[in-house]
């Protein structure tokens, strides 16, 4: 697929899974027109709409006159369609069926535990969601120390599809531990996480592109209306 047709991304800011995308572009040193949807939850621009009809969410990437949806599918497109060093997915068959799986973990289990953390209505409810969370958080903390093998990504040496998978949890975490005053990623328990998360943030690929703890912290004091 020729390299020079016109790219674009249609993300949120806000939107922790348009972070991915937008991490996957910039390893790849792909240019392209950012495209975004400021309010995306309670207004949709008609391009959105257009490009995906099927769950109208970012992110969204336009190549050509093609429209590639949901993030990780959109990570997996950009190593594919732009194979220069360096590469996203593992090499090895089964490394990449190992990232791919631990890719849905994330995105199935650790989100709906962050999504019943968010979602509790009483005292009970909130410790048992926050215990299911630190259980996800501890199953990620063992698949780091063995994924990365000493080393400070996921991927190892360099950031790679499980890295950007698991940063969109960096937010949401970030949002809970504010309002809630407890602590998930920490040094006690997820010393590796703790540590990745930094490097992660501080990475030049990714620095100009995350919003800052600060910034997601007052975008979900103004979602929820939260003083």
């Amino acid at each position: 697929m020729a390299q020079n047709d016109t790219v674009k991304l249609i993300g949120s800011w806000s939107s922790p899974y348009s972070l991915r995308a937008r991490v996957a572009l910039h390893l790849k040193s792909v240019k392209y027109e950012y495209l975004d949807e400021p309010d995306v939850l309670k207004e949709k621009s008609e391009l959105l709409l257009k490009s995906n009809p099927i769950h109208k969410k970012v992110p969204v990437l336009l190549h050509g006159d093609l429209s590639i949806c949901e993030s990780l599918n959109v990570v997996q497109y950009v190593d594919e369609a732009w194979p220069s060093v360096p590469s996203i997915l593992p090499s090895q068959p089964y490394d990449r069926a190992s990232a791919r799986f631990w890719a849905q973990y994330i995105d199935d289990k650790c989100f709906a535990a962050v999504d019943a953390v968010v979602g509790a209505k009483d005292d009970e409810g909130k410790m048992a969601a926050a215990g299911k969370l630190m259980e996800c958080l501890a199953i990620l903390e063992e698949t780091f120390q063995k994924s990365s093998k000493g080393l400070g990504f996921f991927g190892g040496e360099t950031i790679g599809y499980l890295d950007i998978a698991c940063s969109a949890l960096l937010g949401p975490i970030s949002v809970i531990e504010a309002f809630s005053g407890v602590k998930f990623l920490q040094q006690e328990t997820t010393p590796g996480l703790l540590q990745w998360a930094e490097r992660f943030r501080a990475h030049e690929t990714v620095k100009p592109y995350m919003p800052t703890v600060e910034e997601v912290v007052a975008f979900a004091k103004q979602k929820f209306n939260v003083q």
